[in-house]
C-alpha cells in the first residue's frame, strides 16, 4: 500500500465522519458510498474452502476464445445508499450501472443524475457521497457538472443537491462499499464454463438485488 501521510489522511476520514454525523440527524438527506469496480469474466475471486489434505480446490481462470465478441471484464458504478435518519424510507441498498466502456466523467455524469432522480422520488434533498479522488471524479466536467447542477436544484426549489467528500484513492477502509465488491465477486463466481457478460451483469444484480438497467454510455468521445 502506498504511504498516506496522516495528518492528509486523518483530516479526509474526518470530513467523512462529519458527513455520516450530518445524515443521522437530517431524515430528508441520503448517505451514500459512491464507487467503480471492474467485474471479470476469466479471473476468478480468492476464495477458502474446507477440503481434504490430499484433494485440494481450485478456481482455474477461464479462458475467452478469440471470437467471443464479449469483454473479458465489464466496469460499473455502484452506490451504496441509505437514509440513517429515517432508514424506513431508505433502507441500505446497492444501486449499480454497467458501463458499455470504461468510466469517464461523461459517464459519471449520467450515473449522479441517475441517483438523484431515484432520490427525488422517495423525497430526499440531498446526497451526502463520499468518493474518491479518482480522476473522473475531480475532472473539470464532473465538478463543473456538480456545481451547475446544485444551483440548478437551488434555483428552482426542487431535485437533490450532491455533497461530496473525496477520499484518498487508496484507503478502501474509508469507503463502506467496498467490502460489497468483494463478497459479490465471490457469490457470482461461476467455476464450470465461461459466463457470457449478460449471465455475469444478471448474476451481479440479482445478488444485490437491483434491477439490470441499460448501461451507460456517451456517443462521442468523451475524457
Amino acid at each position: 500500500m502506498d504511504h498516506q501521510p496522516g495528518s492528509s489522511l486523518c483530516a479526509k476520514k474526518s470530513d467523512r465522519d462529519r458527513l455520516i454525523a450530518l445524515a443521522e440527524r437530517h431524515p430528508e438527506y441520503a448517505l451514500g458510498f459512491q464507487d467503480e469496480v471492474w467485474w471479470s469474466r476469466v479471473t476468478q475471486p480468492t476464495m477458502h474452502a474446507w477440503a481434504d489434505a490430499d484433494c485440494e480446490l481450485r478456481l482455474v481462470e477461464q479462458t475467452a476464445p478469440k471470437d467471443d465478441p464479449d469483454r473479458k471484464a465489464l466496469a460499473c458504478y455502484g452506490l451504496l445508499v441509505s437514509c440513517p435518519a429515517a432508514p424506513e424510507t431508505l433502507p441500505e441498498q446497492v444501486w449499480l450501472r454497467f458501463v458499455e466502456d470504461r468510466p469517464i466523467s461523461a459517464v459519471t455524469t449520467q450515473f449522479l443524475a441517475w441517483c438523484c432522480d431515484k432520490l427525488a422520488q422517495v423525497g430526499k434533498k440531498a446526497l451526502l457521497m463520499p468518493w474518491d479522488n479518482a480522476s473522473w471524479h475531480i475532472s473539470k466536467e464532473v465538478r463543473t457538472w456538480i456545481r451547475e447542477h446544485n444551483r440548478t436544484v437551488r434555483q428552482q426549489g426542487q431535485g437533490v443537491r450532491i455533497v461530496p467528500c473525496y477520499l484518498p484513492s487508496k484507503s478502501p477502509w474509508l469507503n463502506r462499499i467496498e467490502p460489497h465488491w468483494m463478497h459479490g465477486k465471490r457469490k457470482i463466481v461461476e467455476p464450470a464454463r465461461l459466463l457470457t457478460a449478460q449471465e455475469l451483469a444478471d448474476r451481479v444484480c440479482a445478488h444485490f438485488g437491483c434491477v439490470h438497467e441499460s448501461h451507460l454510455a456517451v456517443t462521442e468521445k468523451a475524457t
